[in-house]
């Protein structure tokens, strides 16, 4: 049976929304007293595109959370609200936006993230989950893509290609016989894991900065075009998962590791001198960061690997409007 939008505000989303800012959900705005800048983001995930229509609704929730959370964390930011739109199809069971609130609940609660309102519609088209988060700057300077100079490292968190491995195992592309693997990477793909823990590093440390959801490759070259400079990195640096090295030492296959997205790791720039705070400030948080190149004078960006220029590359995930 069908549920109304507005019972499923007041008795799934309303529980949610404790902050006083939020004021019960029961205005049309959010009013946030703050102490000076706010970062702002928001990011849409839609069924068939980002997720699979069997994908565990909770953790379609989380992932709309996360992925914002991911773009502050690249920022320096530490979230402190967000707004959701809840676009839900006419087909999908209502029974299921219970267990979607429940899923969000928990990662609000365990990311310290206020719920300050938000719309809920419905459609005759894939479900459809926008999240627009705030976040409080933890530094004096919010990295831009546009701030990257010649003679910084270029830096990345964690490791690449466990979201794009995920989707392939989901789509039956993954030896049988490698259950852990597999179990390791699909979890990867529907859990992304924001780098929240970093973002105070990278507040102190970084020149320019984003987050990588659209393959490396293609948000390196976005920092390299905002910036006006060249990114050199090396390929063999670039960290991956024991899940990815056993893909490969399968496969052979590189480049779908490097360009396909979903990844949700930091790619930052930082001056020479801050090596070693990097370096600390990565083990203190128990968070991977790894050195893989150079920023250079010169445009675009260039990836090597053991026998020198691999290619001048761009690339990266893009979505395609309309037709």
């Amino acid at each position: 049976m069908p549920a109304d939008e507005f019972g499923i505000i007041r008795s799934l989303f309303a529980p949610l929304a404790t902050h006083a800012g939020a004021r019960g959900l029961l205005d049309d705005v959010a009013v946030m007293e703050t102490r000076g800048a706010l970062v702002l983001t928001t990011d849409a995930i839609v069924e068939g595109v980002h997720f699979r229509a069997d994908d565990p609704i909770g953790a379609v929730a989380k992932k709309a959370l996360r992925v914002n959370l991911s773009d502050l964390a690249a920022k320096g930011a530490a979230p402190i609200g967000a707004l959701l739109t809840l676009i839900w199809p006419e087909q999908r069971p209502a029974s299921q936006i219970e267990e979607f609130a429940r899923g969000l609940g928990e990662d609000l609660h365990h990311y310290d993230v206020a719920l300050l309102g938000g719309d809920t519609t419905s459609t005759s088209g894939p479900l459809t989950v926008s999240i627009t988060a705030l976040g409080e700057p933890l530094g004096a300077r919010v990295p831009a893509r546009a701030d990257a100079k010649p003679g910084e490292d270029i830096w990345l968190t964690g490791a690449l290609g466990d979201g794009w491995l995920g989707h392939e195992a989901l789509c039956g592309n993954w030896p049988t016989a490698d259950a852990v693997h597999r179990a390791a990477v699909i979890e990867r793909y529907r859990l992304p894991e924001p780098r929240t823990a970093i973002a105070e590093i990278v507040a102190r440390c970084a020149g320019a900065a984003m987050d990588v959801s659209d393959g490396l490759v293609g948000d390196a070259a976005k920092i390299a075009s905002a910036s006006g400079v060249a990114l050199r990195i090396d390929a063999r640096s670039v960290p991956l998962s024991e899940a990815a090295r056993a893909w490969m030492a399968q496969t052979a296959s590189f480049g779908r590791l490097l360009d396909w997205g979903d990844d949700y790791e930091i790619l930052f720039t930082a001056a020479p001198a801050r090596r070693a705070e990097i370096e600390a400030g990565g083990v203190a948080k128990s968070v991977r960061v790894t050195r893989i190149g150079m920023v250079e004078q010169g445009a675009r960006v260039r990836m090597e690997g053991a026998d020198g220029l691999l290619a001048d590359a761009g690339g990266g995930y893009a979505h395609k409007l309309g037709r």
